[in-house]
């Protein structure tokens, strides 16, 4: 399932994109508020992102973790709706009619950007009912926004003896990053991420949520690490279009501007250069919607 350039499509920021669509968006819930209030607003922009040409949709479920939804609603709810955001997700992609794979997205379970929030001792008991409401539905999974090592592994700890792959997705520092050694949020290198995903025997390893500058260097480390290791391991990156974070700012504390400099046209020309480094997964995170897909459906293949 790829371009004829043999490059994987993946969707683009779903938050967004139901925000556009005028689906139910607010604080604290975020995305989660459409589960709740409108799932089938999260059908519909599947199927958007389906036409447009991504042939992997990722489910709506980034946002189904205490932070966005609280302890009480996460505990007596939080795996009804995994499982819903599976099926919506599944729906989308039988009604297509299209070979469209979906992936299981398992997020950051304490709030994006903080790895000094996280909390391993509290990992398992939020992973597992995200693990067990997706599973029916998904053909892959996808630990994305992952901003430390021990996040990832984590999350391989919850998948223990699941047979579906595993694509591991990290947020990369890309506040006056250092080119030559590009770290994650936590200040562990590309180069440390590529090892534990050989390590953990993902089938690939992508960088997401993190401006689309930083990407190819990223891309160009990992692919270098892993051909070292001799590992099979497919490389991607699905970048955001809003400007730079600062690290020490609230998680999702904010709804940020979009850049406009990064338009279809203008994100496709970061894209065609991921492309030439090697990249085999490209897709969209934050504020990329279907006309930025259907611009890389067309030109990338």
């Amino acid at each position: 399932m790829t371009t004829k350039s043999g490059t994987t499509l993946l969707d683009g920021g779903m938050g967004r994109e139901l925000n556009r669509m005028g689906a139910p968006f607010r604080q604290p819930e975020w995305s989660a508020l459409a589960l709740l209030e409108g799932p089938d607003f999260v059908r519909r922009a599947h199927a958007a992102f389906i036409k447009a040409g991504a042939e992997i949709i990722t489910t709506k479920s980034y946002a189904v973790v205490p932070y966005h939804i609280g302890d009480a609603r996460f505990a007596a709810r939080g795996q009804e709706l995994a499982d819903l955001a599976g099926r919506l997700a599944r729906q989308a992609a039988t009604e297509s009619g299209k070979m469209v794979l979906v992936a299981g997205s398992l997020p950051p379970l304490f709030g994006s950007y903080r790895p000094d929030l996280f909390n391993a001792a509290q990992a398992q008991g939020l992973l597992e009912p995200l693990i067990t409401g997706l599973k029916p539905h998904v053909d892959l999974w996808l630990a994305e926004t992952q901003s430390a090592l021990e996040e990832a592994r984590q999350v391989a700890k919850g998948l223990k003896g699941d047979t579906k792959p595993l694509w591991l997705s990290f947020t990369l520092h890309d506040e006056n990053p250092d080119p030559t050694t590009p770290r994650l949020r936590s200040g562990e290198t590309v180069i440390e991420a590529a090892s534990l995903a050989h390590e953990l025997g993902v089938t690939a390893l992508l960088f997401n949520c993190s401006q689309p500058e930083v990407m190819g260097n990223a891309i160009d480390a990992a692919r270098a690490e892993l051909k070292r290791l001799g590992a099979n391991i497919k490389v991607g990156c699905y970048a955001n279009a809003f400007p730079p974070r600062n690290e020490d700012e609230e998680a999702n504390g904010t709804l940020s501007d979009i850049r406009t400099d990064l338009d279809p046209r203008g994100y496709l020309a970061f894209a065609q250069d991921w492309q030439k480094r090697g990249a085999d997964i490209i897709g969209g995170c934050c504020g990329i919607g279907p006309e930025h897909i259907a611009a890389l459906k067309e030109k990338l293949s």
